[in-house]
C-alpha cells in the first residue's frame, strides 16, 4: 500500500505497519444516516450497536431511510428500538441538520477537514471525535488523528511508552509523534486500533 513506506520510518510503528493487514479507506454516499449510526452505537458494545441498528433499519423496510423519515419518525418509536432520550434527540437534529443545511458527501468532499468538524459539530450530540470518525470512514480522508479516542491513546502509551499523568503533555506528546505520521495518519490510527483490538465502534462495521 501506498503509506506503508512512510509510516515504515517511524521504527516503533514499523513493527505495526508491517505486520498488520493493510487498509483501504471506503467512501459512503449516505452521511446523514452514517452519522445517525455512529450517535446509536456510542458506549455500545459492536453486538449491541448492531442489534440497535438493525432494528433502526427495520422501522423504514430495511432500507436506509431519507432525512426526511427520519424527522418525521416518533420520538418513542425511535425510543422503542433501544435508543436513549438523549440519543433520539440527536438522531433528530442530525436529521433535520440536513434537511435545512445538508451534509451530502459531495458537499462535505469540497470541503477540509477542520471545516467539515466546524460545520457538523454546530450540530447538538455531534462532538469533535464522532466526525473524525466520520471524516476516516465515511469521507475517506488519509491524515485524521483520532487524539481524544482512548484506544488510540493506550496504543500510544504502550508502543511509545507514555505517561497521561500531566495531560497537556499527554497531548503535546502524541501530537509531536502523530506529525512524522502526515499525511498517513489515518492509517497509522487503523493500525494502532487492530495493535490493541480495540477499534471503535464505528457505522463502518455496519450492513
Amino acid at each position: 500500500m501506498h503509506y506503508i513506506e512512510h509510516l515504515s520510518r517511524d521504527k516503533k510503528l514499523k513493527k505495526l505497519v508491517e505486520s498488520g493487514q493493510s487498509y483501504q479507506l471506503q467512501k459512503r454516499k449516505n452521511i446523514c444516516t452514517y452519522l445517525c449510526a455512529s450517535i446509536m452505537s456510542q458506549q455500545l458494545s459492536t453486538k449491541v450497536a448492531d442489534v440497535i441498528y438493525d432494528r433502526f433499519l427495520a422501522l423504514y423496510g430495511g432500507k436506509e431511510p431519507t432525512p426526511q423519515q427520519i424527522a418525521g419518525t416518533a420520538f418513542e418509536t425511535l425510543r422503542g428500538i433501544g435508543l436513549s432520550n438523549a440519543k433520539v434527540g440527536y438522531v433528530k437534529n442530525v436529521a433535520q441538520f440536513e434537511i435545512e443545511y445538508g451534509m451530502d458527501h459531495k458537499k462535505l468532499q469540497k470541503m477540509e477537514n477542520e471545516e467539515v468538524i466546524v460545520y457538523l459539530t454546530q450540530i447538538k450530540g455531534v462532538g469533535r471525535w464522532t466526525v473524525e470518525m466520520l471524516l476516516m470512514f465515511a469521507l475517506g480522508r488519509e491524515d485524521i488523528f483520532a487524539i481524544d479516542d482512548l484506544g488510540i491513546q493506550n496504543a500510544m502509551i504502550k508502543l511509545y511508552k507514555l505517561d497521561r499523568e500531566d495531560k497537556r503533555k499527554f497531548r503535546e506528546d502524541m501530537l509531536r509523534i502523530s506529525e512524522k505520521w502526515s499525511p498517513y495518519r489515518t492509517y497509522a490510527c487503523k493500525h494502532l486500533w487492530n495493535w490493541k483490538d480495540n477499534a471503535p465502534v464505528t457505522a463502518a462495521k455496519k450492513k
